[in-house]
């Protein structure tokens, strides 16, 4: 099987081109990559075309004028529309191509998919990412990689560009899937910690900036509470991440932990502020509106 040369840029399609895909798009073209995308939303692609990249009608027809796919959609489902639904990506490519699946989903589903695409003699690298838009479009974002050395080694440069922190967590499919949702099982318990005690402070009467302030020097700093606390308490709810996706990713991280039959009580209490603040009214803002939800304003949209 043929594989690309990894310290030249190729051709690589991406299928999902929101926050996270267009942002790794607008990275790769401005570092030289030949990029190919589609999303289901037309205006996407064309915001993408407008960088440079090339614009297609499916996820097949994206996917064979590359050598690697990058699957940036929301979850299993989305992920296999793209790869075996009708006009689906794997039945595109050429035995040899690169598959990257980036989306938060069960590891099961991962390794399930993983297989699949294996049986179609294509390579796969699971390879969740973490960081937000921003960093994904200057090539810091976290990248957490897990599949064959051979696979990843021949891929260096792509991944490289695409992240600088990223981290090998092994040769085992749905490792890379396992390691994300712990992570961000940990962003969700300390964002709805964050978000807590914020309320709990202006309830105090105390000013939530100056309080963000103190906890950000302080024992109480954390990365997301500082990053979406500050959104949440300027106003701004424009959605980064929306709130759905913190609800999908600690519910699947609660699940897993059942599964192993570990009882993660902080978890499962963090999975249940965001399903109640989900099914509240704040599904289609940005995942700081948690706050919003603490202090009782959840029927308010944007």
């Amino acid at each position: 099987m043929k594989t690309p040369i990894s310290d030249k840029p190729f051709a690589v399609a991406i299928v999902g081109t929101g926050n996270m895909g267009g942002a790794m798009a607008a990275n790769l073209l401005a570092r030289g990559w030949e990029v190919h995308v589609f999303d289901c939303v037309e205006e996407k692609i064309k915001a993408m075309q407008t960088l440079g990249a090339q614009g297609h009608t499916s996820a097949a027809q994206a996917a064979c004028a590359a050598q690697a796919l990058i699957v940036c959609v929301v979850d299993a489902a989305q992920t296999e529309a793209v790869l075996f639904g009708p006009e689906g990506a794997a039945a595109a490519m050429q035995p040899g191509q690169l598959v990257m699946l980036t989306p938060t989903i069960a590891p099961e589903d991962t390794v399930a998919l993983a297989m699949r695409l294996q049986a179609c003699q294509l390579a796969v690298l699971d390879t969740p990412m973490s960081g937000g838009p921003a960093r994904a479009r200057d090539g810091s974002m976290s990248l957490m990689v897990a599949g064959r050395d051979a696979v990843f080694d021949s891929h260096r440069r792509l991944l490289q560009d695409l992240s600088s922190q990223i981290f090998r967590v092994g040769e085992r499919i749905g490792d890379g899937a396992r390691t994300k949702l712990v992570n961000n099982l940990a962003a969700g318990i300390n964002l709805v910690g964050a978000a807590e005690v914020l309320a709990l402070a202006r309830r105090m009467g105390l000013d939530g900036n100056r309080t963000l302030d103190v906890m950000e020097r302080s024992s109480g700093q954390s990365w997301i509470g500082s990053d979406r606390m500050r959104r949440a308490l300027s106003g701004d709810w424009t959605p980064r991440a929306h709130m759905t996706l913190l609800e999908k990713d600690t519910r699947l991280a609660v699940q897993a932990a059942q599964a192993l039959g570990f009882d993660s009580l902080l978890g499962e209490l963090a999975s249940r502020v965001f399903a109640q603040a989900s099914a509240s009214g704040l599904d289609e803002l940005d995942d700081a509106a948690v706050l919003r939800w603490f202090e009782g304003e959840s029927t308010i949209r944007p």
